[in-house]
């Protein structure tokens, strides 16, 4: 089980470099995280959802996904609540403190689904979350050490040097931690070192002897990282500095969701992508606005709306720019937004965007599921397509007869009648190299990106990047001796 000092300190990365690692060496491989927070979602072949970042790790190791790898999802709907996800579908949506009171009920699901992804393979890689130096969130914990006590997996701590104070966070993670805790660490790890490596070695030694643990290696800064979905908003930068090419704008909402549809674009040379706080204006130079997912649908449109972006995505349009939306984007882009169930607050309806003559009603029951079909572009022919949809809600109206895909199980989208417009719940257009292709053909852009040959390369190079800097043959020997570790 690999675990951080801190958030975003790598562990995500490092768990799907480790599966292509150990793939290469010809292991079958299965990644897993007990409890991950995070809106960035996927559906599962199993109809299910797991989190981006298990379903790129399951991707690294060749594995088909499910959602064993990632049993509970906590996806937030506000500062102070979200839905919980079980073993791939919603148990309930509850508030933080409340949430406390549920994790007891969650470590046999848990326990339950790491037993499954341990069928039929030679080693399972875990990711912790967040840090099990949180001694406040220790009562009732499945998502670091108490997972690992009650399952018996040996533990290796990550930290991420880049931040300082790494040896600090490696001697008080172990300062505070309960001696079964500690036990259970067999090896840390620095992760994100730039330069030298060697001259950290009096770092190591210092970190072995204030802990008892051994080093297991110092991993350099992957600068490659940024060609791979990053897992939370954390892994998001502002924009592109660059003045020339085509100006994409992606609004930053403050309930951002599967926001990885905009990695494909944000990695074409001919694009110049930016992200945008929603108080600041849409830039009068945009080319094309990506409206993207949201977890609350309503809270964001009246976010948007009260930031004076409907109006300044009229104008936009007016003078010639185009909008897509997808999901919760695509929801937005309508007349009217209806919640008669109080899904997301209480019960009404709201004006959407009004760029879509659409009406979007949010009920039950969600749909999670994989999806494929034929894009249709204004003036290009039937684009192959494939992606995965997570939404909860029903679109119709007059726009809807021009949809944006044809699914196999039905219509998807809309576009409005002078084509500049458009949205669709499907998640994954743009990383289809055909679709992008001809959209941006649309905005006068060629395409130069091969997306998903770049994935599959950045993560074999990954591997390479971690082999030459962790003992793989020891962290391999560590993961045999796991039944040693009890509470």
């Amino acid at each position: 089980m690999i675990q951080g000092t801190g958030s975003d300190v790598g562990k995500s990365l490092l768990v799907a470099g480790l599966c292509r690692a150990f793939f290469q060496r010809g292991l079958r491989v299965n990644p897993f995280k007990p409890q991950n927070m995070s809106n960035n979602a996927a559906a599962t072949p199993d109809y299910g959802e797991i989190g981006r970042a298990q379903m790129l790790q399951a991707r690294a190791a060749h594995r088909p996904a499910s959602v064993h790898m990632n049993p509970v999802l906590l996806k937030p709907q506000s500062e102070t609540g979200a839905q919980v996800v079980v073993q791939g579908r919603v148990m309930a949506t509850t508030a933080a403190r409340d949430y406390a009171a549920l994790k007891p009920q969650l470590m046999a699901p848990v326990l339950d689904s790491f037993a499954r992804v341990g069928e039929g393979v030679d080693l399972v890689l875990v990711e912790g979350a967040g840090s099990p130096a949180e001694i406040n969130l220790r009562a009732g914990d499945i998502a670091n050490m108490g997972f690992a006590l009650a399952a018996s997996v040996p533990v290796v701590l990550c930290a991420d040097i880049s931040r300082g104070g790494v040896i600090a966070n490696l001697v008080g993670t172990a300062a505070v931690l309960e001696p079964p805790e500690r036990a259970a660490v067999k090896g840390f790890l620095v992760n994100k070192f730039r330069g030298d490596v060697s001259l950290f070695a009096d770092g190591e030694r210092a970190i072995a002897e204030r802990t008892g643990w051994p080093s297991l290696g110092v991993v350099p800064w992957f600068a490659a990282a940024s060609s791979l979905p990053a897992e939370d908003t954390l892994g998001l930068t502002g924009g592109d500095d660059r003045r020339d090419g085509l100006k994409v704008v992606m609004p930053r909402l403050p309930h951002i969701a599967n926001f990885d549809d905009c990695d494909p674009l944000r990695l074409e040379p001919g694009v110049a992508f930016h992200l945008v706080p929603i108080d600041e204006p849409l830039p009068a130079d945009t080319d094309l606005v990506l409206l993207p997912g949201s977890k609350s649908t309503v809270a964001d449109t009246r976010a948007l709306i009260a930031a004076g972006w409907k109006a300044d995505l009229t104008a936009h349009v007016r003078r010639g720019g185009r909008v897509i939306g997808l999901c919760g984007g695509y929801q937005m882009l309508g007349r009217l937004i209806r919640d008669p169930a109080g899904h997301e607050g209480p019960p009404g309806e709201i004006e959407g965007l009004g760029l879509l003559d659409i009406v979007t009603e949010l009920k039950a029951p969600k749909t999670t599921r994989e999806s494929r079909g034929v894009a249709r572009l204004p003036g290009a022919a039937g684009i192959a397509v494939s992606g995965y949809r997570i939404h909860m809600g029903v679109t119709e109206g007059p726009d809807t007869a021009r949809p944006l895909v044809e699914l196999v199980e039905g219509p998807d989208g809309a576009i409005s009648a002078d084509g500049r417009v458009m949205g669709a719940y499907l998640h994954g257009l743009f990383g289809e190299d055909d679709f992008r292709g001809a959209f941006l053909a649309l905005l006068g852009t060629a395409s130069d990106l091969h997306y998903e040959r770049r994935i599959e390369a950045t993560l074999d190079a990954l591997a390479a990047h971690l082999e030459a800097s962790i003992d793989l043959d020891r962290l391999f020997e560590i993961a045999q001796k796991r039944i040693a570790i009890s509470a």
